[in-house]
């Protein structure tokens, strides 16, 4: 069992390392952890030296690792592990059978049985993993989820996040399965299901079905140029999708309609989140992410009786989500309740996101899912 983390003292900052320094440990998590009173950045880690220099001399770090098994036993209270995908459940787990605290950046792993080796690691280690999925932190969601309560019986949800132009990193390992584990489901879906599957409650997702498809993936014209990357160019196609439509059912009939949607025919990136409840409905139009094409303002409604009423939204700026998760990162290092709740929340999304895949992909007998871990049948 580790010591209890810094800031378990009070004024006493909690010493952190960036494990990542792609486009969300530079540009997401970096900034802000340097700005936050509560954190110390104490080491980054990336296996390219020039960008752990550059990032070094741009937020005044102290160390720099090319490997995390390199950062010395006890320096670090929490390491934000934002490696590209395929690696994520691998290094976490390192970390976590040392000792160390993990923050992991959705997704928290890229099968159940990656999901598995991180809650042995979390156990063995005697560490606490927490997970990376900033959406339910948004304060449009959080009203939307209070709206939830005076909608009655929750009958069905419909969840979509389309983008008119952001497919990330294309031709890069964002595109490519065998290092992502998949597209839009994978990245837009893993932050749709963590806002939804908490309104449909604990109930068992008794079925899951979908469908995929990749129009755009492969068109520069679709790239996510806010976020500075420069196209395929020589780089081998993608191989993911760039759309991804699922419908799930639990146990207690509740069915959630989800969308996920990296490029399409729209104008504007959109979010819309709507709860049908057997009392009324409640309707959430927003843009999560940080793409500059988006909904001017969040807009919340909700619906009874053939009347629709505007409910009152603070304003927030752009990515507030992520700094409001920060402001609670130290209570849950140290509240035993964290203890295995990350991975119990992973399994249950990974494992809608498996049964979406597996039915999107009927055709492809001899070929297997990187993501699903078994063959088509």
């Amino acid at each position: 069992m580790t010591a209890p983390p810094q800031d378990a003292v009070p004024g006493r900052p909690v010493r952190v390392a960036v494990a990542g320094l792609g486009w969300a440990g530079r540009e997401i998590w970096l900034p802000r952890l340097a700005a936050h009173p509560g954190y110390a950045v104490t080491a980054v880690v990336d296996p390219a030296a020039g960008v752990r220099d550059r990032v070094r001399d741009t937020h005044d770090i102290p160390a720099g690792y090319a490997d995390v098994d390199e950062l010395p036993a006890g320096s670090v209270d929490l390491v934000v592990v934002a490696v590209p995908n395929h690696l994520h459940a691998a290094v976490a787990a390192r970390l976590l059978r040392r000792g160390v605290a993990v923050f992991l950046e959705k997704p928290v792993c890229l099968t159940s049985a990656e999901a598995t080796l991180l809650a042995d690691a979390e156990r063995d280690g005697g560490a606490v993993l927490l997970a990376g999925s900033a959406a339910r932190y948004r304060a449009d969601v959080r009203a939307l989820a209070a709206a939830t309560h005076e909608l009655g019986p929750i009958r069905h949800v419909d969840v979509a996040w389309v983008r008119a132009r952001g497919v990330p990193d294309a031709g890069g390992w964002f595109t490519r399965r065998d290092l992502s584990g998949g597209g839009a489901l994978v990245d837009l879906g893993w932050h749709l299901l963590d806002t939804v599957l908490p309104l449909v409650g604990p109930t068992r997702i008794a079925h899951a079905i979908g469908s995929v498809s990749d129009d755009f993936v492969n068109d520069g014209a679709a790239n996510a140029a806010w976020r500075g990357d420069t196209g395929a160019g020589d780089r081998a196609p993608g191989d993911v999708e760039d759309t991804a439509r699922g419908f799930l059912l639990t146990a207690d009939g509740t069915s959630v309609a989800l969308h996920a949607c990296w490029a399409s025919h729209e104008s504007l990136d959109r979010t819309t989140v709507t709860v049908h409840g057997a009392a009324g409905s409640a309707t959430l139009r927003c843009t999560f992410g940080f793409s500059p094409n988006r909904e001017p303002t969040p807009v919340l409604t909700r619906t009874r009786d053939g009347e629709t009423l505007r409910l009152p939204l603070p304003e927030e700026p752009i990515g507030a989500e992520y700094d409001r998760q920060l402001d609670e990162l130290p209570g849950l290092l140290v509240d035993p309740v964290s203890r295995g709740a990350a991975v119990a929340e992973a399994r249950r999304t990974i494992d809608v996101i498996e049964r979406i895949y597996h039915s999107a992909r009927p055709t492809e007998p001899a070929r297997e899912h990187a993501l699903a871990g078994h063959r088509d049948r």
